[in-house]
């Protein structure tokens, strides 16, 4: 296991990455079949749900420890990478090589094209190891943040076992993830799920075409389950935010976006650093979707500028359902 972790840093957030990445964002003129297409030169960042939160909490200044797993050569480099954006790691070895991801815009229309690979199988014992390294993190944070995609080989109960861990340590739990290891950790009291429109839908079992309709499925699901807290991700539409006897609507300006990569982790970043630093979820909810609106404005793979969030701060419209 490496470690970069000196005992009086990541007080606070410790983000989980099962399916961590290395995102290659370039562009072409034109994207067209047979002919080779000829790529600007390309950006590489780090990338996976967790680590993309921790990178967007130290760039409010505030310390976050991603916990992820790395194997091979890009493993190596995803270590490098997160260092350099100033989060402090704790990586566990596997096997396999890390995955890379790679986005392609079109100059020519705008568009961008996403190609997510598969994440490497993790074997039993590195499941464990990530749980452990969770169990063993000094000092106990406020929050941990489980977020991501899930690959093959980690078992429908891992989610749970981070709920589990979270609760011995007294921190309140955030997931941000989709697929059967999700919809099992909601019988664990979670203080907050971050689904988009698509994995609500999924959850509910049936879609969710209005505002009423989500919010009366948040509230019969934070009846029914052990979540305090649904921030719901509605694309251009904003965000909504349900607690058991209260809900805030908010809604972005509309602009154009460069990309689209990161803006669900911008979101769940920006809102959790003012949440650590004790704001009311309406003034969070504010800047989840000021963070979330500010990724667009970022090319390939990128997340959410300070500065962007702090601009686009006043635009941002917030009521109460």
């Amino acid at each position: 296991m490496v470690m970069n972790v000196p005992e009086d840093i990541g007080r606070g957030i410790v983000t989980l990455t099962v399916n961590p990445s290395i995102d290659i964002s370039t562009s072409v003129p034109h994207i067209g079949p047979f002919h080779k297409l000829r790529c600007a030169e390309p950006k590489r960042d780090p990338g996976g749900g967790g680590i993309n939160v921790a990178r967007v909490i130290v760039r409010f200044g505030a310390a976050a420890t991603a916990i992820f797993p790395a194997g091979g050569s890009t493993g190596e480099l995803l270590r490098q990478l997160v260092m350099q954006a100033g989060v402090e790691i704790v990586s566990v070895p596997i096997c396999n090589d890390t995955r890379e991801d790679f986005t392609v815009t079109e100059n020519d229309s705008g568009r961008q094209f996403r190609f997510v690979l598969p994440g490497p199988a993790l074997m039993a014992h590195e499941c464990q190891a990530l749980l452990d390294a969770l169990e063993n993190h000094k000092p106990a944070p406020s929050y941990i943040v489980a977020s991501g995609s899930v690959p093959a080989g980690v078992p429908a109960n891992f989610f749970t076992e981070v709920a589990r861990i979270g609760r011995s340590k007294g921190a309140k739990i955030v997931l941000d993830s989709s697929g059967p290891a999700f919809a099992e950790a909601l019988s664990q009291p979670l203080y907050l799920i971050k689904p988009n429109m698509r994995e609500f839908g999924e959850l509910m079992k049936r879609p969710l075409e209005s505002e009423n309709a989500c919010l009366n499925a948040a509230r019969h699901l934070i009846r029914e389950r052990g979540v305090t807290i649904i921030a719901l991700t509605m694309g251009e539409g904003g965000a909504m935010v349900v607690t058991r006897n209260r809900a805030w609507r908010g809604r972005a300006p509309k602009l154009q976006p460069v990309s689209t990569v990161g803006a669900g982790d911008s979101f769940l970043g920006s809102m959790l650093w003012r949440l650590n630093q004790n704001d009311d979820l309406e003034e969070a909810l504010r800047y989840g979707i000021a963070g979330g609106t500010a990724a667009l404005l970022s090319p390939g793979t990128e997340l959410c500028r300070r500065a962007d969030v702090d601009r686009l701060l006043r635009e941002i419209e917030i009521s109460e359902l």
